[in-house]
């Protein structure tokens, strides 16, 4: 599948009528995220920090919220990808950020661009992975599941890790 840019140039569109298309398809500028006003060297900042960076680098992140809740009728309700059960959850942790980045293939593929799955989780500055940690271990199982099918996943600290 060709981009809206790789498609203008093969045709000889004009690039400020691709601009154009682009302000009228919402897709010319997508929002910055803003700095957390959070402790300096926090996860909550540092997520802000990787989110625009990835804003910059054309890297599309967004927030993968996971948890449960109880219904008014009782019943546990579960969000956040992967997290379909206790027993699921427990060693398998899908991280904070998950989106995509645009990926020229080629020989093959030339003139293509693919969506590369990109998926960080977020840890504070100076964080340092600890195998002990059965929380981590389970963040870790995902991401080395998706890095084995071609993902670009890994934990972040900050700006400089995509």
């Amino acid at each position: 599948m060709r981009t809206i840019d790789e498609w203008a140039r093969a045709w000889g569109v004009d690039g400020r009528a691709v601009d154009d298309l682009k302000l009228l398809m919402g897709l010319h500028q997508m929002d910055v995220p803003k700095l957390s006003d959070d402790a300096p060297g926090s996860e909550s900042r540092q997520q802000s920090l990787v989110r625009i960076e990835a804003a910059n680098k054309r890297v599309r992140l967004f927030r993968n919220n996971s948890g449960a809740f109880k219904d008014d009728d009782g019943r546990v309700v579960r969000y956040g990808l992967a997290n379909e059960s206790r027993q699921t959850n427990e060693v398998l942790k899908s991280p904070d950020l998950i989106g995509w980045r645009p990926k020229l293939i080629e020989p093959q593929h030339v003139g293509m661009t693919f969506g590369l799955c990109t998926m960080r989780e977020i840890k504070h500055e100076g964080w340092t992975f600890n195998p002990n940690d059965r929380h981590e271990a389970a963040q870790l199982n995902f991401l080395k599941l998706a890095i084995a099918d071609g993902c670009d996943a890994a934990f972040a600290t900050g700006t400089g890790t995509l």
